[in-house]
């Protein structure tokens, strides 16, 4: 249930125009650079994800309302659609995550440290992509170039403040316990319902002012306030998730009949006996990644999860790896797999939302894939990145 209400917040956010402020803040701050428009893309996925926790719901949001611009601005469609896909591979890594819930229940870890644990994991992946971005952009001389103002940056920031609210009520009734990552969709899908409903008609008694104008032309009270959206738009907003929810569902369903016919099998017990065969640290830590990037390839990290979860984690705390970091590693590894083929998840979303065809995304996602891997080995390597900001005793 979590994961179409998530969609759903996704396409109420997009609508009520809270989406857009988060990603002109994220431009406002990038747009200096070459290929300004797809890192602030990037960056917005990363916002985004703090309040949907899930890889598909960000990859349909922003991929949906920053192609067309990405488009017109003069970037290659396919870079930006395999943009949006790689953007959402930190769904489930920046918090909150509703799969690092289930990973905190499956192995009795605490989940808020889970949650601190993939923050600075989450912000390397969306750095790491950024670079990738810089780099292609400036070798294709793509995207436009804007000024980098203060003004810009703090009117941008000013106009994104319901989307920093909705990220902070999501963070805080999780880290508080006040609701579950259900509870917490349900809570983000009506506080874009009451957003949309009460600013359109205030929108509307201060003229409709355009979104398209120049931050100079428009006053502080023109920030405050979002677009919203009427009641009579809810079916066609509803309808739109769903035709989303129905892309993901045959694939997750698929995934399970997956994992019971492994279960069946006895693939569980086999994949434990060749880890622990491994011996030292660093064996079984890199055969486990390795174990846990090749089921993401046709697994959806639900599955991934349960199935190999508790086979895995038990054999790395035996040759000293720290639980905590290992949730995390596991987890980036499982993110990853969103855009591996031929599995890849946010490949798929990111084909519905934008048209371009699954195949033709690959070219482009291949060398964000290889930034994600830089940045797991990172993570696996230094278990400072995971750990240095959970706070001792």
């Amino acid at each position: 249930l979590a994961m179409p209400l998530f969609i759903l917040s996704g396409d109420l956010i997009n609508r009520s125009g809270i989406a857009r402020r988060l990603s002109d803040f994220a431009y406002a701050c990038l747009g200096w650079l070459r290929g300004g428009l797809a890192m602030a893309s990037l960056g917005a996925c990363g916002l985004f994800a703090a309040i949907s926790g899930s890889n598909s719901a960000t990859t349909a949001t922003i991929g949906s309302m920053l192609h067309p611009e990405m488009v017109k601005g003069g970037y290659d469609e396919r870079f930006s659609a395999a943009t949006a896909a790689a953007g959402g591979t930190v769904g489930i890594i920046i918090p909150p995550s509703i799969i690092f819930i289930v990973y905190g229940f499956l192995m009795n870890l605490p989940i808020s440290e889970l949650f601190v644990a993939g923050i600075i994991p989450g912000a390397m992946m969306v750095g790491g992509m950024m670079l990738v971005a810089f780099f292609i952009c400036s070798r294709n001389k793509w995207g436009h170039l804007i000024r980098l103002e203060l003004a810009r940056v703090l009117k941008t920031g000013l106009g994104a403040w319901l989307g920093f609210f909705a990220i902070g009520l999501v963070l805080w009734g999780i880290y508080t316990g006040k609701f579950s990552p259900t509870e917490a969709a349900g809570v983000t899908v009506g506080f874009c319902i009451i957003v949309g409903f009460v600013s359109l008609p205030i929108h509307a008694l201060m003229g409709r002012p355009s979104e398209e104008r120049d931050f100079r032309e428009r006053g502080i009270s023109e920030y405050l306030v979002v677009q919203g959206f009427s009641p009579l738009e809810l079916p066609s907003i509803t309808m739109r998730s769903a035709q989303i929810t129905g892309i993901l569902a045959p694939l997750i369903a698929v995934s399970v009949v997956m994992q019971q016919i492994l279960s069946v099998l006895g693939a569980q017990e086999i994949i434990g006996d060749f880890v622990r065969g491994m011996g030292g640290y660093y064996a079984v830590l890199f055969t486990s990644m390795a174990i846990v990037f090749f089921a993401g390839m046709v697994l959806e990290s639900l599955p991934v999860t349960i199935i190999l979860a508790p086979i895995l984690a038990p054999i790395a705390a035996s040759v000293g790896v720290d639980p905590i970091q290992f949730g995390v590693i596991f987890l980036v590894g499982a993110s990853i797999g969103f855009i591996t083929p031929p599995y890849g998840l946010n490949l798929y979303v990111a084909s519905g939302v934008t048209g371009v065809p699954y195949f033709r995304l690959l070219r482009y996602t291949v060398p964000y894939l290889f930034a994600l891997l830089s940045v797991w080995i990172m993570v696996a390597l230094l278990p400072a990145l995971s750990t240095i900001l959970i706070p001792s005793g």
